[in-house]
């Protein structure tokens, strides 16, 4: 049988790895070109900021409290990078496709706005994975992982899990980065249908964004 934590002492993560990615995200839009935002390049970071913030004041110290409000302002950072990666995936996408933008014509530019664009996707569906998994990182500290929406290998081969092991945020952050060089799931299986849609909508945006960069890039050497 799976060990269960022992009542009142909940394991919540660290803040670092959460805190180090949406800095990456924050500085994103000031690299991209400007016509790949929804937005000023500053609007973005500054509502990923003030979330952050709210986030912090609701449930400081380790992520480990049961909170729906917690929940939910998780919920707002991911639409927030749903909605700014998802823009600058269809403008790339329409720019290459159709031979559009400043950038389609210069290798280096294309080269470095799909990076960042791609860098986008890993962060924007690593904290879609990290936030609806099992009901978010608070509710996770203090349930067993019974039924999950994401199997790890460690789940799946428990003679190699150590003892009273859950997933957090690098796990997810794995799963994105994994997810989205092979265009499908590597060690880890998603179970619920929102996972599998997840996983799909990402591997078809990740195929897109790497497929179409590498294609033009090449025909501008050539």
């Amino acid at each position: 049988m799976r060990p269960r934590q022992p009542a009142g002492q909940p394991r919540g993560e660290r803040r670092t790895p959460i805190v180090l990615m949406l800095a990456v995200a924050v500085a994103l839009p000031f690299l991209m070109p400007q016509h790949f935002l929804p937005g000023p390049a500053w609007l973005v970071p500054v509502i990923l900021g003030a979330l952050l913030v709210a986030l912090f004041t609701v449930d400081p110290g380790r992520i480990d409290k049961r909170s729906a409000q917690a929940h939910y302002i998780g919920i707002a950072i991911v639409i927030t990078l749903i909605a700014s990666t998802g823009w600058a995936t269809a403008i790339l996408t329409r720019d290459l496709v159709f031979g559009q933008g400043p950038i389609t014509n210069s290798a280096p530019a294309l080269m470095r706005a799909g990076s960042l664009v791609w860098v986008g996707l890993v962060i924007t569906f690593s904290f879609l994975y990290w936030e609806l998994d099992l009901g978010g990182p608070g509710e996770r500290a203090h349930n067993e992982r019974k039924y999950p929406d994401l199997a790890f290998p460690e789940e799946l081969s428990p003679e190699v899990r150590p003892p009273n092991w859950r997933p957090v945020f690098v796990d997810y952050l794995y799963l994105g980065l994994t997810n989205g060089l092979a265009f499908s799931p590597t060690d880890v299986m998603p179970l619920a249908h929102w996972a599998k849609l997840a996983m799909g909508i990402q591997s078809i945006a990740s195929l897109a964004v790497i497929g179409l960069v590498i294609a033009r890039a090449v025909n501008i050497f050539h």
